[in-house]
């Protein structure tokens, strides 16, 4: 194993231990208003831009998942899955683009929703959180604090993320999102932020889990439906929680 596969491991797993220390009261937070929701008969959404839409991902119809856990899909927000790439880092900058989004998906008052932007400078998370709490939306916000000390807000408040959140969990990434370098390589790379963010996602999911079982209210959990009887398990809570998924026909 090379020098720099060791390190790359070696940065990702010191980033898992310090989140763990140092969120773990955030996380349990979290995991509370989690629960609530799901207790109380509420929907859950989760958004993400860029690669930051990865970990909303994570959570959304997969085994071992919530089943109301629901993507709150931008077109063209995810980069990647369109061409040219770099349109969904100019739709995130659009203002308006967010509260529309909002308005028109089936998000309600006491619902909750997961914010997740590394930088949490740009206008879109920014607008989404401060729309969805104006609504009465509770919103978790997964962010790095370390960027609000070192770049400036793209939105016109001079906002952040983190200023328009319940809960804020901070992944700790430092600003460029890149552990390692080399000589001959001109910038950063080895980019550990969908690792931790993914982690934080997962962590709040298992305390939510253990929290309404610990109520005695059953998790309303996927199986996997590589499993003998998965598929049926997973047809039959999709039915039962059929109001608050919106991934279905």
């Amino acid at each position: 194993m090379s020098d720099l596969v060791g390190q790359y491991f070696d940065a990702a797993i010191s980033h898992l231990q310090r989140v763990r220390a140092e969120e773990a009261g955030n996380i349990e937070r979290a995991a509370e208003l989690l629960a609530d929701a799901l207790a109380g008969g509420q929907r859950v959404f989760t958004y993400g831009a860029g690669h930051s839409s990865l970990a909303a991902q994570d959570v959304v119809y997969r085994a071992g998942g919530l089943v109301p856990v629901n993507l709150l899909d931008v077109p063209g927000m995810a980069g990647v899955t369109v061409r040219p790439a770099p349109l969904a880092s100019a739709l995130e900058r659009v203002s308006g683009l967010a509260t529309t989004t909002l308005d028109h998906t089936p998000a309600r008052a006491g619902d909750l929703l997961f914010v997740i932007s590394l930088s949490g400078r740009q206008v879109m998370p920014v607008e989404l959180a401060a729309h969805a709490r104006s609504r009465g939306i509770r919103v978790i916000g997964l962010t790095s604090l370390a960027y609000p000390a070192e770049v400036s807000s793209q939105h016109p408040s001079g906002t952040y993320l983190k200023d328009h959140c319940d809960v804020v969990l901070d992944n700790k990434i430092a600003v460029g999102d890149g552990e390692l370098t080399h000589p001959g390589a001109a910038t950063t790379f080895g980019p550990v932020s969908t690792i931790v963010t993914s982690a934080l996602m997962q962590a709040v999911v298992a305390s939510a889990v253990g929290r309404l079982a610990d109520r005695g209210i059953e998790p309303p959990l996927f199986r996997s439906g590589n499993v003998d009887g998965g598929t049926e398990w997973n047809a039959k809570v999709m039915a039962d929680n059929a109001e608050r998924i919106f991934y279905t026909f």
